[in-house]
C-alpha cells in the first residue's frame, strides 16, 4: 500500500519560502492587471502577490479569502495557463508569473502554520441549507457564513468535498488539502450533515419545515452520458468518474484492490479528451495498466484538457488517437474483448480489457422528481432566473454550478456560486424585512 501511495504522490511540487518571495518580486503590479481580468472570480492578484513579496503572508491570505474559499485547491487545479497566467503581460515573453503556485504556497503556509482566523460574525441574518459539498456548495457556504448566515450542508457521501474528494486524483489534488480547506469552512460555523441524500432521506419541503429561509442546490452532474455505441453496456465498460472514485476509495483503504475497475496488465481505452479523460488515463497507468490510449474525435488543438496535462500524460506513457471515433466495443461471452476505432474512413480492431467513458454527464433527477415547482430543460439542467440570481422556479430554492450550467471547471463553478450567494443574501434579507413589516402591522392592529 505504501508503494501505491508513492505512485499517487503529488506530481507538481510547491515553492519554498525563498522561491515564492523571489517569484512574487517579479510581479509588475500593473495598474490595469490583466491577470485579474483573466480570473473568473476576479482575484485581487497583484495585491496579494505584493503582500507576499514583502513577507506579509497573513495580509496576503486575508486578500485571497475575500474572493476564494478554496485557494489551496484553486492553486493546484485551476487552468491557470488559460486564465490568470495566460493573461499576465509577462507571458508574452514566456515569463508569466506563476500565480497558481504562489496561491498554493500562501494557502499551504496558512494551513500548515495555523494563522489566526478572521473574526466570525454572529449568525443572525438567516438560515440557509446547501445541498452538495463540491466547489459550488462550499463557495456558497463560505461566502454566506462570512456574511452572518447560519449554514448547514447536506452531503450524500460519508465525507464532504464532492468532486474535489472523489473526482480529482490524489497526484493532482491531495485529499488532505481538500480536508484542510473544508475544515477552514467548518471553522466559519458551517455545519455538515454527511450520509444524507436529499430526495431520499429528506426532501426540499422537509428542509423548509426545519426553518431554512433558502435552499441551494449544488449537486453537480452525476448521471453519465451514454454514447450510442454497440457494446456500451458490456462488463468492462465504465464511466471515468466511477473509476476515479473507486481509486480514491482504494487509496483511502476503504475498498479492496479487486474492486477497482482497472487491474494490473489491462489494456485500457479512454473515450474523450477533457481533464477527466486525462485524469482517468494517468490514473490507469498508476494502477498498473500496461497500455492506455485516449480516443478523441477532434484534434489536439480542440481538446478541452490543459496542454500541460497532455504533456504530462504523454510523458507517463499515455497514447493518443486523434480525429478518431470509437465505433464498436467487441463482445466475447458477455465480456469486453476489443474495440473498433475509425480514423480517416478506415477501421481497425484493437484488443482491449477496459473502456473508460469520459464524455460528460447530466444532472440526476432525485431532487427535482421529489419536489414540486422546480423546472428543468430537456436535458435535466435546472432553470434559474437572473433576479434574484440563481433562484429556480420554486420560491426560495436556488441552484448553481454544474447542475445549472454544462459541466465545467472548479473555478467556474465557484464563480457561478459567488453570484448565487449574492442572490440568496438579497432574497433572505427581503423576506426578513417583509416579515418584520408584517409583524409591526399586526402589532398595531
Amino acid at each position: 500500500m505504501e508503494e501505491q501511495k508513492q505512485l499517487f504522490h503529488e506530481v507538481n511540487e510547491g515553492y519554498t519560502m525563498l522561491e515564492a518571495i523571489n517569484e512574487a518580486k517579479r510581479c509588475l503590479h500593473c495598474k490595469v492587471p490583466q491577470c485579474q481580468k483573466g480570473c473568473p472570480i476576479s482575484h485581487d492578484i497583484p495585491d496579494w502577490i505584493h503582500e507576499l513579496s514583502r513577507g506579509n503572508l497573513g495580509n496576503a491570505m486575508k486578500i485571497i479569502n475575500d474572493k476564494s474559499n478554496l485557494p489551496a485547491v484553486c492553486g493546484r487545479v485551476c487552468p491557470h495557463e488559460k486564465q490568470c497566467e495566460g493573461h499576465c503581460v509577462l507571458s508574452k515573453k514566456g515569463q508569466g508569473i506563476h500565480v497558481g503556485k504562489l496561491e498554493r504556497f500562501i494557502a499551504d503556509f496558512d494551513g500548515d502554520m495555523g494563522l489566526i482566523r478572521e473574526k466570525l460574525q454572529q449568525k443572525t441574518r438567516g438560515k440557509v441549507a446547501v445541498i452538495g459539498s463540491g466547489p459550488a456548495g462550499l463557495t456558497i457556504a463560505g461566502d454566506l457564513a462570512r456574511q452572518g448566515f447560519n449554514i448547514e450542508i447536506f452531503e450524500m457521501e460519508p465525507e464532504p468535498g464532492g468532486v474535489l474528494m472523489f473526482g480529482i486524483p490524489e497526484y493532482r489534488l491531495p485529499k488532505e488539502v481538500v480536508r484542510r480547506e473544508i475544515k477552514k469552512i467548518e471553522e466559519l460555523g458551517v455545519v455538515f450533515h454527511c450520509n444524507t441524500t436529499i430526495g431520499t432521506d429528506l426532501n426540499i419541503d422537509q428542509l423548509f419545515e426545519q426553518g431554512f429561509d433558502a435552499i441551494f442546490m449544488g449537486t453537480g452532474t452525476v448521471k453519465p452520458r451514454k454514447p450510442d455505441i454497440p457494446g456500451r453496456n458490456l462488463r468492462g465498460v465504465r464511466q471515468a468518474v466511477y473509476f476515479l472514485r473507486k481509486v480514491s476509495l482504494y487509496n483511502e483503504g476503504s475498498i479492496a484492490r479487486e474492486d477497482v475497475p482497472v487491474q494490473e496488465g489491462d489494456r485500457v481505452f479512454v473515450l474523450g479528451c477533457g481533464n477527466t479523460a486525462m485524469d482517468a488515463a494517468r490514473t490507469a497507468i498508476r494502477m498498473g495498466a500496461r497500455d492506455v490510449e485516449i480516443i478523441y474525435h477532434r484534434t489536439i488543438d480542440d481538446m478541452s484538457a490543459l496542454h500541460s496535462e497532455y504533456d504530462e500524460a504523454v510523458a507517463e506513457g499515455v497514447k493518443f488517437n486523434w480525429e478518431s471515433n470509437l465505433v464498436e466495443i467487441l463482445d466475447y461471452n458477455g465480456t469486453l474483448s476489443g474495440v473498433v476505432i475509425e480514423h480517416g474512413g478506415e477501421r481497425r480492431t484493437e484488443k482491449a480489457d477496459k473502456v473508460l467513458m469520459a464524455i460528460g454527464s447530466v444532472p440526476a433527477s432525485r431532487i427535482v422528481s421529489t419536489t414540486k415547482g422546480i423546472e428543468t430543460d430537456e436535458s435535466g439542467y435546472v432553470l434559474t432566473r437572473e433576479k434574484p440570481c440563481g433562484m429556480t422556479s420554486r420560491k426560495g430554492v436556488f441552484a448553481g454550478g454544474d447542475v445549472v450550467n454544462r459541466p465545467s471547471t472548479v473555478v467556474l463553478a465557484m464563480r457561478d456560486a459567488k453570484k448565487v450567494a449574492e442572490g440568496i443574501a438579497q432574497y433572505v434579507d427581503a423576506i426578513k424585512l417583509l416579515e418584520a413589516i408584517n409583524m409591526n402591522e399586526h402589532i398595531k392592529k
